[in-house]
């Protein structure tokens, strides 16, 4: 498999490229797969739940990386659910962590690769420099019809008033001590509609003290926009 996937990189001044060599099949646990998408500058590790139909939601990390995200787990977790829903779920990690252009080429390939297995309609999901990293990977690709992200970061979100008509979620929590829900506020202020802006009380960074509510607002919202147009 060669699909090549070339995309001016906003900002950033450049026209950066990542081609898709290959998909390395790892073992299939409890019905997730493992797999290692081959690029021509490394592996990016993803796990991926499949459901029938042609929706999935693409997860992305924060500046660290890794597969599980916030709140204990909400990337599996949900990923699981939403299969019963009949909507797919990719979860990758970035190659090169909290380097914004590779992480956002990252998160094109893989939406790349969904399109090699008929998912085409597609919601992004980040976390805090992940927020920034679907927000501007989701202005840059047509496939995708949503963009939710959870206290992000307002760093390399300058294409947040290009995600429209795609719709956005802003999640934040109001005691977040690494990034202030000022942020999710500007960002909701930059862009246009459809968007929509939640602010947790007494919940931090990593939105595990309001992880119930954040499970079941950002479920109800990706089954909408996800939802089979009529």
């Amino acid at each position: 498999m060669r699909s090549p996937y070339q995309t001016p990189t906003a900002d950033f001044g450049t026209t950066l490229s990542l081609e898709l060599l290959g998909v390395e099949q790892g073992p299939l646990v409890e019905g997730v797969e493992h797999l290692r998408l081959q690029t021509d500058a490394g592996l990016i590790p993803c796990r991926f739940h499949e459901a029938p139909g042609d929706a999935a939601v693409v997860w992305v990390g924060g500046a660290g990386g890794g597969l599980d995200g916030p709140a204990h787990g909400l990337y599996p977790r949900l990923a699981r659910l939403l299969v019963g829903q009949g909507i797919s779920s990719l979860r990758i990690d970035y190659r090169h962590p909290n380097f914004m252009e590779t992480c956002v080429l990252d998160t094109l390939l893989s939406i790349a690769y969904l399109g090699t297995r008929e998912r085409n309609r597609l919601a992004l999901v980040g976390h805090s420099f992940g927020g920034a990293v679907a927000i501007t990977a989701g202005a840059l690709s047509e496939a995708v019809a949503a963009v939710a992200a959870l206290s992000s970061q307002t760093y390399g979100t300058e294409l947040v008033a290009e995600l429209s008509p795609r719709s956005l979620l802003l999640i934040h929590g109001a005691a977040d001590e690494v990034l202030s829900d000022d942020c999710s506020r500007d960002l909701y202020q930059r862009a246009h509609e459809p968007r929509s802006l939640l602010i947790y009380p007494d919940c931090g960074h990593g939105l595990d003290e309001c992880r119930d509510r954040v499970d079941h607002d950002l479920t109800v919202w990706l089954r909408r926009v996800l939802s089979p147009p009529l």
